[in-house]
């Protein structure tokens, strides 16, 4: 799961996959694009939309996304297009670059959307995304657990 400061976005996506997929049989992390909140907890906005639907995401901390993640991950789930664009830009190859989903695709199909980013909009932003990201972790989660 990827945005820009991964403090908003993806947290969020993370915890919400999470609490979606048995903890023993998948790996779900998250990261941002730059470097403006490595080590930071998410915000705190965000951990208390996610606080309110009964996922814990305060021990997160941000970290920056790298080429090594291509590595390391199946999938990449980018939280826009700008971001998007950022990962692709890292990718060596064209198996790194087959791993990069937006993750709204995964609940509207082909539509290429973007989760907004909350952090200027207020709390009710926060719910509005925690929703998206829910339904998107949905499908993400079905597709996983029937494989």
């Amino acid at each position: 799961m990827v945005c820009l400061g991964n403090i908003c976005r993806s947290p969020l996506a993370e915890g919400i996959l999470k609490s979606k997929l048995p903890e023993d049989n998948f790996f779900v992390d998250s990261a941002g694009t730059s470097n403006y909140h490595i080590g930071e907890k998410p915000d705190s906005r965000s951990i208390s939309i996610a606080k309110h639907y009964g996922i814990d995401i305060n021990k997160q901390r941000g970290r920056q996304f790298t080429t090594i993640d291509f590595d390391r991950f199946d999938y990449i789930y980018a939280m826009d297009n700008s971001n998007y664009r950022n990962i692709i830009g890292l990718a060596r190859d064209t198996s790194d670059r087959n791993k990069v989903k937006l993750i709204l695709n995964e609940s509207v199909p082909n539509q290429n959307l973007d989760v907004p980013d909350p952090y200027y909009g207020g709390d009710s932003g926060f719910d509005n995304v925690f929703k998206m990201l829910d339904e998107a972790c949905n499908s993400i989660a079905d597709k996983l657990n029937n494989n």
